[in-house]
Formats: structure tokens, sequence, C-alpha cells
């Protein structure tokens, strides 16, 4: 199932190692220091606004990613990220349990794989979550329809869907799952921009942010004056990094 005919490239000034786990590409990068054992996992797109990542990477974290079929949380996707976080703790020597980092939808798939596997899990970096459909890909709000009505289409095909019908009654959007995400009690970190057009945080993150509001679970919440939904990350990259540092048990 996994090909251990890896090529070894370079991510910025660190060692990374390709290769194949259950047909979808995979990687995992290592620090420059020797590794504490701790880790991320990046839900979607793996190449985007790293910051976070470096930094913790310079602190002796590993960082991985496997390719998805879909970017709307197909179970056959997080069946097999559970699978490849069991893989890769155990081949590289890390802890069990591994940090997501989740941004846009892969944010929805970070919500959706913490809330089917908290095992798996020790805490979020959620950056401009995905976590209705009906906002985002669809725009019915106050946002706009994604990539000009084509995400539609997109989530439709990948959900193996006919109409919108369909979706309107979908129950396994991330909003659904909020419940049972709490009930891990998983810590979050949770960063959005309040101009965000195309996932509208009254829309999205809100959710959490109520669902979270008086509990003692750890929940930081950021929100960037006058930003759209790029770039993503906080202006300080420590406040990230210090808190999947500190959950990262």
């Amino acid at each position: 199932m996994t090909d251990f005919n890896v090529t070894e490239t370079k991510i910025g000034e660190f060692k990374c190692i390709n290769f194949i786990f259950e047909g979808k590409n995979a990687r995992i990068i290592f620090p420059n220091t020797e590794k504490n054992g701790k880790w991320t996992v990046k839900t979607e797109y793996a190449d985007a606004f790293m910051d976070t990542e470096f930094e913790l990477l310079n602190r002796g974290f590993c960082c991985a990613f496997i390719s998805n079929d879909s970017r709307w949380g197909l179970k056959k996707d997080l069946e097999r990220k559970h699978r490849f976080i069991n893989f890769v703790s155990e081949k590289f020597d890390l802890n069990k349990k591994c940090a997501l980092v989740g941004m846009s939808c892969g944010g929805l798939m970070a919500v959706k794989q913490a809330s089917y596997f908290p095992e798996d899990i020790n805490c979020l970096y959620l950056d401009a979550p995905v976590l209705n459909y009906y906002s985002c890909p669809c725009g019915f709000g106050i946002g706009e329809a994604l990539d000009g009505g084509n995400g539609v289409n997109e989530i439709l095909r990948d959900l193996e869907m006919k109409s919108i019908s369909e979706l309107l009654i979908y129950n396994d959007m991330p909003m659904h799952n909020i419940e049972k995400l709490k009930n891990t009690r998983i810590p979050i970190i949770l960063i959005a921009g309040d101009s965000d057009k195309v996932v509208p945080y009254a829309e999205n993150g809100i959710i959490l942010e109520n669902a979270y509001k008086g509990s003692n679970i750890p929940f930081t919440l950021y929100i960037k004056k006058g930003c759209d939904h790029h770039p993503h990350g906080h202006d300080n990259v420590k406040i990230t990094a210090d808190f999947i540092e500190k959950y990262s048990v």
C-alpha cells in the first residue's frame, strides 16, 4: 500500500521525504535540529501560507501532508488520513497524536477529521475555515459563490449529488459536527478576517465561536480587521506556533 521508493527534496531549508500512501502523494518535512516527536498534518493546500509550519520546524516539529480526493470532506479522505496519521507516527517515531492545520476548505476537513477521529488529534489550527456549505461554495448569504459558481458544480460532483436540493438536506457539513467536536474537548485556535467575501466569518467561524463561548475548553480567537479571505495566518506567527506547541502533548 505504501511505496517507500521515496524521493528527497527540500521545502525551504528543510528536508522533505515524498512517498505514496494508498495511492496518494504524501510527504513529511523534517526539522534541521533533532525532532521532538511533535508534528502537524496540513489537511489541504500543502504549500500555501507555510509560515506557521516553518516556525514549528524551527522548534523541532515535523510537518506532514497527504493529498485528498476532494476538498469537501469525503469520508474516504477522512478514513485515509486517519490511517496515514497512524502510519506516520509509527514509521517516523512521532507522537501518536498530531496537530491539524486547516485553512479554508482545509478547515472544514480538519473539523470533520477531529470529530470523526479525535484519538489522533491534540489540537486544531483553523484559519478562515469553511463550516457552512450554503455559505461556501454556494454564496447563499453575504458572500460570493466560490470560483464564480464553479465551486457549486465541484461539490455536487464530489458528493455525488444530482442537484442543489440534495445539498440543502445534506447533514454532514462541518457545522453539523460542531457539537461532536466540542465533546472531544480538543483545543482550537481560530483565525479569520472580518471582511472575508469567500468564507464570511458571520456564516462560518461564528458557529465555532458561539459553540465554545462559555466553555472551559481552550479556544483562542483572532479576528483580523479589514482582512479578506487571504492572506491566511496571523501577523505574529509565534502566536499560532505557541498555541500548537502548548497543546501538542
